[in-house]
């Protein structure tokens, strides 16, 4: 079965590094699993809005975040010191997702990236995953969790 993105996929790689966006569109067309891309190019308010989850309005204040981000009961989504240091902010990494959306089928996850990779080495980019972070091969080891995310 080949599959193809969505305009609404599409429209959310508006603005990231072409070689990226290249590897996207390989991946989906040699992928075991559909997917949409979650995230593209992230805004500076939705980088705020990320690193207040998991934090109160004094941590958030220390990094020159309005107190209003602070969500200290949500899950902590981030793990940067530098609330803008995403590589989303400069078009440098999206988030992939099976479709339909199911965060729990870690399987679907692991097709993407199996993809994802197989497309980054035909193409000659360089990728990583945020699953494996440190790219031995074994995914989700000592906190690797970010299992949607592909960057350069």
């Amino acid at each position: 079965m080949s599959y193809q993105l969505s305009k609404r996929s599409l429209s959310r790689l508006a603005g990231v590094d072409d070689k990226l966006v290249a590897v996207v569109k390989r991946a989906i067309e040699i992928s075991q699993v559909d997917f949409m891309v979650l995230e593209g190019v992230r805004s500076k308010e939705q980088c705020m809005i990320n690193y207040g989850k998991g934090r109160t309005a004094a941590q958030v204040q220390a990094k020159g975040i309005p107190a209003r981000y602070a969500k200290p009961s949500a899950a902590k989504v981030t793990w940067l010191n530098n609330p803008f240091a995403s590589k989303h902010c400069e078009g440098k990494a999206v988030d992939l997702v099976p479709y339909p959306v199911d965060w729990n089928d870690l399987s679907k996850f692991d097709k993407i990236a199996k993809a994802m990779l197989q497309a980054a080495k035909e193409l000659k980019v360089n990728i990583r995953w945020g699953a494996d972070w440190d790219g031995d091969g074994k995914p989700r080891e000592r906190g690797e969790s970010d299992s949607p995310h592909f960057e350069i």
